[in-house]
Formats: structure tokens, C-alpha cells, sequence
């Protein structure tokens, strides 16, 4: 493989052969436009395979791909990361076959994702948990990151990248403007207890800095840093065991977003809109994870 041979003029990501590998330049297009989290996610897992394989892209075969899911499996990792790798896997073949022509077959296709158990049920808090969180929270910054992340649903990497201009003013509070997944942006309206207490944090930042800033004001609060403010704010909820609150994560309260609105009505539709989810079918989910109505209540006890 040459180190141009999957590079055309027209790639978002331009090197020169003296400064990146083919490997590099491969997963740089890949990854392109990917949020974050997910670029470092399958950059990390792409680097793992690629080193114990220790071929060239263009000569992995099937067999290679199943003899390391193999060895994945037999690990002591949990299913539900190991799906996560074979995932990441599976997308850089098909990023490499479909939209760069280096490969003329993608031998991962025939990888199978190992079955994981669905247990977005378990990650639902109750509303008074929420509640709590926010109510015992004595810091204003993280109170006011606390509610945006439960009241908009916002994603830990929607959150971190928020500024000032992202933040406008509407007869009645506000609305924030969120640069999602797949490079979509999307409109949320916020209350105006909520508008009001971002406001109250800003001081004379200017409209191009973080809402969010780290302790020493350097930057934007990193997402280590929130998952440190949503982890320490569930501790504190007088009656939650240990063990649920020593889990809980920022998209814990995405998770509870999504289900408190939908049992106090909230359309699904409008659900899917506000969380920016592509399909309708993965908010759906959170009817079927926490559902008002069953079978069982219509017989005897």
C-alpha cells in the first residue's frame, strides 16, 4: 500500500507523506466529523487491533478480525465492551471499503456483534433523585450544569463545547443552540428559572467563551471533570445505594431527561428532537425500558 493510496485531493484532511503514516491518514478521514468522544473511543480501539494484528490494513483478513473478537471474548471484559470494540472495528473496514475504495472487500462484514443485555431500565434515575442532585448542589456553576445536562438532555460532549453565542434570549427564556452528532445542530428551548441561573454564572464572559470553564477559568470544563460533578452530586442523595450512585453518569440524566418527559407526556417525536436522536425507534426505547401500562396490572394479585 503507498502512502497515498487511499488520499485524494478533494480529503477534508490534508498531509503531507512526510508527516503522517497511511495508517494515520486512514483513521483521521474516518474519524472526521465524529464526535469527541467517539473519535477517541475508536481511534484507541482501531490502534489496539491494528497493533496485534500487525498487518497492513489492505492484507487483514476474516479470519484475523474473528481470532482477535475471539480473544476479546475470552478476556475478562465485559460483553457490552467488547461490542463496543467489534463495533469500532467493523466501522473503520467499512469506512475503508464504501467510501475510500482501498479495500475491494470488507472482511469485516461477516463479524457478528455479540448479544448485550438492554439495560437502559436499570440506568433511568427516578425523578427525585434528579431532584435531589440539583437540590443539594451548592456550587452555581455545577447546579446550572446539572439541570442544563437533565432539562436539555444534552450529551457530556454537547455540553463541554457550549459558548456564550450558543445561548439566546426568547420572549419567555431562552433557548440553547446544540452542535450534535453527526454535525447536526439542533435548537432547545429552556425555561426561564433555567435561562436565568445560566445567566447568573456568566459574569463579563464574553460571548465567544465557555459557559462551562474549569476551576482555574482556563478553557472549557473538561468532560472527566462533569462526569466528577454528576458522580459526586448522586453520592450525596440520602437513600441511593452506593453502588447505583458509584455508576451514575452524565447520560444517566440524558437517560432521565428522556423518560420523566415522556411520563408527564411529552410527545415521543418530540423527545427524539430535543435529544437528537436519528431515529425515532432509539427513543422509543424509553417507553418499553419504563412503560405506564401492562399486561400484569389487568390480573389478579
Amino acid at each position: 500500500m503507498s502512502d497515498h493510496s487511499f488520499l485524494t485531493p478533494n480529503n477534508a484532511i490534508a498531509h503531507s507523506s512526510a508527516s503522517i503514516t497511511p495508517t494515520e491518514g486512514l483513521l483521521d478521514l474516518w474519524l472526521h466529523g465524529k464526535s469527541p468522544h467517539t473519535q477517541r473511543y475508536y481511534r484507541r480501539e482501531a490502534l489496539k487491533f491494528l497493533g496485534v494484528v500487525n498487518k497492513p490494513i489492505d492484507s487483514i483478513t476474516l479470519a484475523d478480525i474473528q481470532g482477535y473478537s475471539t480473544a476479546l471474548h475470552q478476556s475478562s471484559l465485559a460483553v457490552s465492551s467488547v461490542a463496543r470494540a467489534i463495533a469500532a472495528i467493523k466501522s473503520l473496514f467499512t469506512f475503508a471499503h464504501q467510501k475510500t475504495g482501498l479495500l475491494k472487500a470488507n472482511p469485516a462484514g461477516a463479524v457478528t456483534l455479540p448479544k448485550v443485555k438492554d439495560s437502559l431500565a436499570e440506568r433511568i434515575l427516578p425523578e427525585w433523585v434528579v431532584q435531589t442532585m440539583i437540590g443539594l448542589e451548592q456550587n452555581k456553576r455545577n447546579r446550572a450544569l446539572l439541570k442544563l445536562l437533565y432539562i436539555a438532555g444534552l450529551r457530556v460532549s454537547e455540553v463541554t463545547q457550549l459558548q456564550w453565542f450558543s445561548l439566546q434570549p426568547r420572549d419567555v427564556g431562552g433557548q440553547v443552540l446544540v452542535y450534535g452528532k453527526g454535525g447536526k445542530t439542533r435548537a432547545i428551548k429552556l425555561p426561564a428559572s433555567l435561562w436565568q441561573e445560566l445567566q447568573s454564572i456568566r459574569g463579563d464572559a464574553a460571548i465567544g467563551e465557555p459557559v462551562f470553564t474549569s476551576r482555574k477559568k482556563k478553557g472549557h470544563l473538561k468532560e472527566m471533570q462533569v462526569n466528577r460533578i454528576v458522580k459526586a452530586a448522586a453520592k450525596r442523595v440520602p437513600g441511593l445505594e452506593e453502588a447505583i450512585a458509584e455508576n451514575v453518569s452524565p447520560h444517566w440524566l440524558r437517560h432521565a431527561h428522556a423518560s420523566h418527559a415522556m411520563d408527564r407526556g411529552a410527545p415521543v417525536h418530540l423527545v427524539k428532537e430535543t435529544l437528537g436522536h436519528a431515529n425515532i425507534a432509539t427513543t422509543g426505547r424509553y417507553l418499553h425500558a419504563r412503560p405506564t401500562d401492562s399486561s400484569s396490572l389487568y390480573l389478579d394479585s
